[in-house]
């Protein structure tokens, strides 16, 4: 049984294409010398490894938890006769950090970034039958250039920092197009005039159709010629079905260029800031977030299944969250594609830490793969704004580099002028359209002390010599954090445990009124969702097992707060 088998970007899904993931021949390259040897020119490897899991990960079938500076993976694909008369495209969803593809020996492709998803075209490369696929992946946690989220750069995890994740961890798939095929398409929906503009880049000429419906029923339709590049075009909708929190309504969207056939989606909604409020559809929506890690005990990086993904939208919805921050990770558009559906907020991050913030040379490395990230995800309704960078106080004493904050906010915004972007989480702001904080005190009235001085225009911050508060919206993107072990681990959390549940709960809703009943603040988010390995401050264990009565937090995090009041 292949793992993972469902089709990994449901936004653009065709049905001629084949799941590459399984078992795979596999090798560890410790030395970093497999290129010089011409590894690519093997006939097999040793061991064997099941793609899409990390060699680190138990269900990997490797379980190998050192350090990795290469790994080598090998495997046979089938191609058919008159796979020449169109495009044979290898995509892979994520492999870290530097991968280097071969077909048949032949250098196919490389690609450098470990989170953003890439595709390679191989028809050239191949030949009719059996062709031997090869991918190496060199990775170095502690290379300061490259970014590595919560990967820890110790052998043993540590603090806030978990293990690592070398290689594919995200599904491989081949697609067979035709000569004349569609790239890609962006979804901009117009809320007010209940309409969608599409941008469709399409290779070769003819006529691109585009078809809506909602449940089956047609809602609207155009067509309109291409001679290659990109067209736009904008469809009236015949009826209005907006994109809301717990009920994602999503139009269907079929694409058909010549004789390729593209299945896709968009969600009608419309975001933006006015004043100290995030308003969603028009109208104030607090966001009452949780911090999602994307971990996983025996998958690390990748979930085992597809349920897990859905199992911990789930989690967060039944106890009172509307949204979550997708953290240090960048997670997979599967994922995504269930925050859609079940109308479920998020804001999209980039795993930036293990990143020198002080050395300029690091927007060549940063910028690019973040842009891949930004082009991928787009059209997901659910992501409702972008955080590139989080916690950029200092790295190893260096302050930050401000102009590389400010171009990847410039970038950001010039990708996608319609969503907020914070520039930092939690960090030193240059230019944000969000003035955030992290704030872990663990008392309640020394919490709310805090904030009682916004009314006056003033924002209690950490770091007051670094950056002001000028006014805008205001948001407690890190809290709580509250150190409960159910296992008797030695485990932490942020501050001194609670003694009892009583306590917990206690502690738990002081902390959240405060931020509830302020009227200046549009929104928090609690550190976290589940346990991750020695960090125990989850409302639900790493194998999601809820702590507390479930019902209770959500009636502390669901009541109305008072920026949605009229």
């Amino acid at each position: 049984m292949i793992p993972r088998p469902e089709h990994p970007n449901p936004q653009f899904e065709r049905k001629n294409w084949i799941n590459l993931n399984g078992e795979w021949e596999f090798s560890i390259d410790y030395g970093r010398s497999g290129r010089n040897r011409k590894w690519q020119e093997k006939e097999h490897f040793d061991g064997v490894i099941t793609v899409p899991f990390c060699p680190e990960s138990k269900l990997s079938g490797v379980q190998n938890t050192d350090f990795m500076a290469a790994v080598w993976y090998r495997r046979s694909i089938s191609v058919p006769k008159g796979y020449d008369q169109g495009h044979v495209m290898l995509h892979f969803g994520a492999v870290d950090y530097q991968a280097y593809i071969y077909v048949n020996g032949k250098l196919a492709g490389t690609h450098c970034g470990g989170y953003s998803s890439f595709s390679l075209e191989i028809t050239d490369f191949l030949h009719e039958g059996e062709n031997q696929l090869t991918v190496c992946a060199e990775d170095d946690t502690r290379n300061p250039m490259q970014p590595v989220g919560k990967q820890c750069e110790e052998y043993y995890s540590m603090g806030c920092s978990y293990t690592r994740t070398t290689g594919i961890w995200q599904t491989v798939w081949l697609e067979f197009l035709p000569a004349s095929y569609i790239r890609s398409v962006r979804c901009l929906p117009d809320e007010e005039n209940c309409a969608v503009t599409l941008i469709a880049d399409c290779q070769g000429q003819g006529t691109l159709m585009a078809e809506v419906s909602y449940q089956g029923e047609p809602m609207g339709a155009h067509a309109l010629h291409c001679s290659g590049g990109q067209v736009t075009m904008t469809i009236p909708l015949a009826q209005k079905h907006l994109w809301e929190l717990g009920n994602g309504r999503l139009y269907d969207l079929a694409l058909s260029f010549e004789e390729d056939r593209v299945k896709s989606y968009f969600g009608l909604r419309s975001v933006r800031l006015e004043g100290e409020r995030f308003l969603l559809n028009g109208k104030s929506v607090f966001q009452r977030l949780i911090l999602d890690q994307g971990f996983y005990r025996e998958g690390i990086y990748t979930a085992p299944t597809e349920e897990h993904l859905i199992q911990d939208i789930r989690l967060s919805m039944a106890a009172g969250f509307n949204g979550a921050r997708l953290h240090q990770k960048v997670f997979e558009p599967r994922f995504l594609y269930h925050c859609d559906r079940m109308g479920y907020m998020v804001w999209g991050e980039f795993a930036s830490w293990g990143v020198d913030f002080s050395d300029p040379r690091l927007v060549h490395t940063f910028l690019p793969e973040w842009c891949e990230v930004l082009e991928r995800d787009w059209n997901h309704p659910a992501i409702i704004g972008w955080c590139p960078f989080n916690e950029t106080w200092w790295w190893q004493n260096r302050t930050q580099c401000d102009s590389t904050i400010r171009m990847t906010y410039e970038a950001t915004k010039r990708l996608d002028p319609w969503r907020p972007c914070i520039d930092s989480s939690g960090g030193f702001h240059v230019v944000s359209d969000i003035f955030d904080v992290h704030n872990y005190d663990q008392d309640p009235q020394n919490f709310r002390t805090c904030y009682q001085t916004l009314s006056d225009g003033i924002l209690y911050d950490r770091f007051p010599e670094y950056q002001k508060y000028t006014g805008g919206p205001v948001f407690v993107s890190e809290y709580g954090g509250i150190h409960w072990d159910v296992d008797g681990s030695e485990g932490w959390g942020y501050g001194e445990g609670p003694k009892t549940e009583e306590e917990f709960l206690c502690r738990y809703q002081g902390l959240t009124d405060t931020l509830l009943d302020n009227p200046h603040i549009m929104g928090f988010c609690y550190t976290q969702l589940t346990d991750v390995e020695q960090e125990v401050n989850g409302l639900y264990t790493y194998d999601r097992i809820p702590k507390f009565d479930t019902a209770l937090l959500c009636r502390i995090n669901s009541r109305k707060a008072e920026i949605e009041k009229e």
